[in-house]
């Protein structure tokens, strides 16, 4: 069975399902037609079970079954069931499934930031070629430009402030990766920002500062950003080598996933903003803050990593069971065809 090609003849009758289930309101045309079609998908799910490897595809019509049910049987459907369903499947599932973009992401970033700070705090070289001034006392003194840009605003103003510049970072760094080049530019200058106030402070001699109001909340909002760049990438890459299935369906699918991770960063930049608005200028001692914020990454990793692996490895198990096949890998999303 051409599950692509089977995928594809009836995928208009899937999205006009998804419509009509999320409908308030419905003619009695319309309900007949969706009473209809939700029969229809139901034999071609089970048809699907029978001969398909693919558990995104299998989850994803599943899920729009499930609600289109309550559309047929008249119940509402739980809206809370789907966001919690969100946050402990879907999620987790399109981190874990991107983790060697984004690791790879992550390296290359560090790699790069930490040779810019090498080279910023060794070589007077750096200051003529990047136009940094003589004199950076006014940044890098006690109480200067560097630390008084986490307390010099009211901090819940500033919480807000940090979510919305690092939503909009994240959400260029998702939705250029697309075109590849200014995904890695923005990341770049993102490095470049790091590496050059971590020499600055390196000379110094004021690291134990940096790190102090670096690390709790700029662990968790870099590896937001890694996440948000290696995912864009992937979409990218995912245009100019498709895989097995045509270049649009796969950056259709690769889309979906995309935008899962989009919508789950907000949440996440939402814990940073708060960090960094609350703790990180805050009068607790460095290593408690540093602490809160190695807390707050341990806690997203487990998330990835645990949670992540073990659903994604149980929808592989789901397909074997059915078919006796290992789940192709390739760009998938959770939320299948939505």
């Amino acid at each position: 069975m051409d599950v692509d090609a089977y995928s594809y003849a009836h995928r208009r009758a899937w999205d006009r399902l998804d419509y009509l289930a999320s409908r308030r309101k419905l003619s009695g045309e319309e309900a007949d037609e969706l009473v209809m079609l939700y029969r229809r998908t139901s034999q071609q799910l089970a048809r699907l079970q029978s001969h398909s490897p693919d558990p995104e595809l299998i989850a994803g019509l599943s899920a729009l079954l499930a609600r289109a049910r309550g559309r047929v049987l008249g119940s509402k459907s739980d809206a809370w069931q789907e966001i919690g369903r969100f946050w402990t499947h879907a999620f987790p599932a399109a981190l874990y499934r991107s983790w060697p973009w984004w690791v790879s992401v992550a390296a290359v970033f560090l790699l790069v930031s930490a040779g810019l700070a090498f080279w910023v705090a060794e070589f007077d070289s750096a200051r003529r070629v990047l136009g940094i001034p003589a004199d950076t006392s006014d940044i890098t003194g006690r109480g200067g430009a560097f630390e008084s840009y986490y307390s010099e605003h009211p901090q819940g103003a500033f919480a807000a402030q940090v979510w919305t510049n690092n939503a909009w970072v994240t959400a260029i760094a998702l939705f250029t990766g697309v075109l590849i080049l200014p995904a890695v530019y923005l990341l770049f200058m993102n490095a470049l920002n790091l590496g050059v106030s971590a020499g600055l402070m390196a000379e110094a001699g004021r690291l134990d500062s940096f790190f102090g109001f670096i690390l709790p909340h700029g662990t968790l909002e870099l590896t937001a950003v890694f996440v948000a760049g290696g995912a864009g990438l992937k979409l990218g890459w995912t245009l100019i080598d498709p895989g097995r299935l045509s270049r649009v369906e796969a950056v259709a699918r690769q889309g979906r996933a995309t935008a899962t991770i989009a919508l789950g960063l907000v949440g996440v930049l939402l814990v940073c903003g708060c960090i960094e608005g609350f703790v990180t200028p805050s009068a607790l001692p460095a290593p408690v803050r540093i602490a809160i914020g190695f807390t707050a990454e341990a806690l997203f990793l487990v998330y990835v990593f645990g949670v992540g692996r073990r659903v994604v490895s149980e929808q592989a198990e789901r397909a074997r069971g059915v078919t006796g096949e290992v789940a192709p890998e390739g760009p998938q999303t959770t939320l299948g065809i939505r």
